[in-house]
């Protein structure tokens, strides 16, 4: 393991920078390595959206020599639900399994709680597939647990 300098974090080496146009690419190519296909059309409208919001801005990437190697998607919402205190829920995280294990998925959390405190939000939540296993410890790790609220759903046939 390579030693820091004082003061250093592991993550300072990684640039986060907000999503931009230019990203799409990048996060299709990065998703389909993980997922095994292609969603572009969901990306698409997922970072469509996310650069159409007239709220403000909260999605992220994370570049490593000039390259994206991870994102971060996400939305605010101001009394979703019936609540009254802003939250933002992230809706897809991914890095570039090349990159796995070099904390670029710790870089794009720090900054995004870093921006999510300064624009006073209280909660940051997300669901996650139960086989999502790595995933799954890694939000952990992060300080996610269960949150206080039953997901239902009702299968149409």
């Amino acid at each position: 393991m390579e030693e820091l300098e004082p003061g250093a974090l592991a993550t300072d080496a990684i640039l986060v920078r907000t999503l931009a146009t230019q990203d799409l690419d990048a996060i299709v190519r990065i998703d389909r390595e993980s997922m095994g296909r292609s969603r572009r059309e969901y990306y698409e409208a997922k970072v469509r959206r996310a650069l159409d919001d007239a709220r403000l801005a909260t999605s992220l990437v994370a570049l490593i020599d000039g390259h994206v190697v991870g994102f971060v998607l996400t939305q605010l919402n101001y009394g979703e639900f019936g609540r009254v205190e802003p939250s933002a829920v992230i809706d897809s995280i991914g890095v570039d399994p090349r990159f796995r294990g070099r904390n670029v998925g710790e870089a794009m959390m720090r900054q995004l709680e870093m921006n999510l405190r300064a624009l006073h939000v209280e909660h940051l939540e997300t669901q996650v597939s139960w086989s999502q296993r790595e995933l799954l410890s890694f939000l952990a790790d992060r300080g996610f647990g269960p949150a206080p609220v039953i997901h239902l759903r009702l299968d149409l046939p």
